[in-house]
C-alpha cells in the first residue's frame, strides 16, 4: 500500500497534481528567516558591516593594485542592493510568523479570558447564594436580645402571677372562721373549751 504525504491527503483525487522537483518546509525556511532578521535588528550586525564597508573602501582607494572596485564602488553597491534585496523578504517572513504566533497568543488569551471571566461569574453566584443563607442564619447578637426579650417577658409575666396570687389570697372569702385543724387564737380556744365543758 502507498504511504500518502499530508499533502496528498488534503487535495481532491480528481485532480490532476503538479510534482514539485524541491519540498521546501515552509516553518524551517520561517524559522531560518527569523534568525537572520533578528540578526539583522542587532548592533552586532551594524558593527560587522560598518568595519566590513570601512575595509572594502580602504582598500580600493589606498592599495592601487588591489583595485577591483574603483570609487564610485558598483561592486559594493551591488552587494548592498542584492542584501537588501534578500532582507526585506526575509523580514517581511518573519513578520508573517510573527503576526501568525500573535493570532493563536491571542486566542489563548480570549479563552483564558473567557474562561477567567465564567470562573468569576460563578464564584459571584455562589457569593451571593452564601451572603443570602448568611443573612437567614442567627447571629450571636440577635440570639441574646431575643433571650433578653424572652427574660424580661417571664419577669413581667411572674410579677403579674404574685400579684394576682396576692390579690387572692387577700380576699375577703378567705378570711372565714377557722375549721378544723386551723390555727385559732388563743382567745378563740378558751371560748371553745368553755362551750364543750357546758355540753
Amino acid at each position: 500500500m502507498a504511504e500518502f504525504a499530508r499533502d496528498d491527503l488534503s487535495m481532491p483525487t480528481g485532480l490532476k497534481r503538479r510534482r514539485k522537483l524541491v519540498r521546501l518546509d515552509d516553518d524551517v525556511i520561517g524559522a531560518a528567516a527569523e534568525r537572520v532578521a533578528r540578526f539583522f535588528g542587532t548592533g552586532r550586525y551594524l558593527m560587522w558591516q560598518t568595519i566590513f564597508v570601512i575595509v572594502w573602501i580602504a582598500l580600493n582607494i589606498g592599495g592601487y593594485w588591489w583595485n577591483w572596485d574603483p570609487y564610485p564602488f558598483i561592486l559594493l553597491n551591488l552587494a548592498f542592493s542584492t542584501q537588501a534585496a534578500y532582507s526585506a523578504p526575509l523580514i517581511l517572513l518573519a513578520q508573517n510568523r510573527q503576526a501568525d504566533r500573535d493570532e493563536v497568543t491571542v486566542a489563548a488569551d480570549r479563552r483564558r479570558n473567557e474562561q477567567t471571566k465564567a470562573d468569576t461569574e460563578f464564584l459571584a453566584r455562589e457569593l451571593a447564594s452564601v451572603r443570602m443563607n448568611l443573612g437567614e442564619t442567627v447571629t450571636r447578637d440577635y440570639l441574646r436580645h431575643e433571650l433578653e426579650d424572652i427574660k424580661s417577658l417571664l419577669e413581667r409575666m411572674e410579677a403579674k402571677l404574685d400579684d394576682v396570687s396576692a390579690e387572692v389570697n387577700d380576699s375577703p372569702e378567705d378570711l372565714s372562721e377557722p375549721v378544723g385543724g386551723d390555727v385559732i387564737d388563743s382567745g378563740e380556744d378558751t371560748a371553745i373549751n368553755n362551750d364543750k365543758d357546758r355540753s
